[in-house]
């Protein structure tokens, strides 16, 4: 008969547990993905147009994959603080970055000391596309674009602007149009589209060139007026405003996209996953009235090689606009 000594049995104890340790590790690790909840990153404030188009696909992106998608909000920078814990996050796919012009194209321009890259980030699709929506005070005393245009050049600074942050796509059309229309306004910078739009309602600032998920529900409620938007052209999900030709500058027009982008070294079965779930949510008949009844038409990319042939072309546009228009990081 065998019998196995007490102090043996301790010895072995440890290893067993170590070994059963690696077993469950190796088996979650084995587990096909996504296997645990999914964070989606935007860098700007709750209320804003990031968090509303981030809202409208968490739920169905995570219906299509089967998991958990938890928007996290991480403010600051004009984004830049959500694009650099996405660049630096573990490439597995459970961190995404939902983002804007501002910090792919605009940040990197404005300042070369950014912590990350552009190239830190793995471009999937773009999701959506709209323009921006130029809206005063009411009590502004001002009900159109001339008109906007007469008073900032009768009196050069006195004019106050909010934007959602220093380089973003707001400041960024704000600035141009001041470019074009000669006129002089001052910029004040907000957290986010959210309290930007508090802040001409509030009289704290005089207008805005706001998303149109922060502006449209504020003009619809009488808080707001808008002059147009700043397409060249009349969207019809934005009927009852004039795009800048009818307005008066057939100089001025643009428009800003959000999309999405995981870290470097993210698998490309991982990508392929996320990319076919977003596609999925995003056409939707829900999603696509949600997001239409606040002025955002859902833009997917037919392809993640489509959508980076995209921004080629667009990072040439904001980093032309960046240094035509003179602005500089705080």
């Amino acid at each position: 008969m065998t019998t196995t000594h007490a102090p043996t049995a301790r010895r072995r104890a440890p290893l067993l547990l170590a070994a059963a340790a690696l077993l469950a590790a190796g088996a979650a690790q084995a587990q096909p993905y996504p296997n645990k909840p999914i964070r989606l990153v935007i860098g700007f404030a709750p209320g804003g147009a990031a968090d509303f188009v981030a809202r409208a696909l968490s739920d169905p992106l995570g219906r299509a994959l089967g998991q958990t998608v938890v928007v996290d909000n991480r403010v600051g920078a004009g984004s830049s603080i959500a694009a650099d814990f996405v660049a630096k996050a573990p490439p597995d796919g459970y961190t995404v970055l939902i983002a804007s012009p501002s910090s792919i194209s605009v940040n990197p321009a404005l300042n070369p000391k950014l912590s990350y890259s552009a190239k830190d980030l793995v471009p999937l699709l773009r999701i959506s596309a709209s323009p921006l929506v130029v809206a005063v005070h009411p009590g502004a005393g001002i009900g159109s674009i001339a008109e906007l245009i007469a008073t900032a050049k009768k009196k050069p600074g006195a004019l106050n602007y909010s934007s959602s942050g220093n380089g973003s796509a707001p400041h960024l059309g704000a600035a141009h149009f001041s470019r074009v229309a000669g006129v002089e306004m001052l910029h004040i910078p907000y957290k986010g589209g959210a309290p930007a739009i508090q802040s001409v309602i509030a009289g704290e600032t005089q207008l805005t060139f706001g998303t149109p998920p922060s502006v449209l529900p504020m003009v619809q409620a009488g808080r707001l007026r808008a002059l147009a938007i700043t397409s060249a052209n009349r969207s019809p999900l934005v009927p009852d405003v004039p795009g800048m030709i009818e307005a008066g500058l057939p100089a001025y027009a643009m428009s800003f996209w959000y999309g999405l982008f995981v870290p470097v070294g993210t698998p490309p079965e991982v990508m392929r996953k996320i990319f076919d779930a977003t596609h999925e949510a995003m056409q939707k008949p829900e999603v696509k009235a949600v997001l239409a009844r606040e002025g955002t038409e859902v833009a997917l990319s037919k392809s993640s090689a489509e959508f980076v042939a995209f921004l080629e072309e667009d990072n040439r546009f904001w980093a032309k606009l960046v240094k035509d228009s003179g602005v500089k990081i705080d």
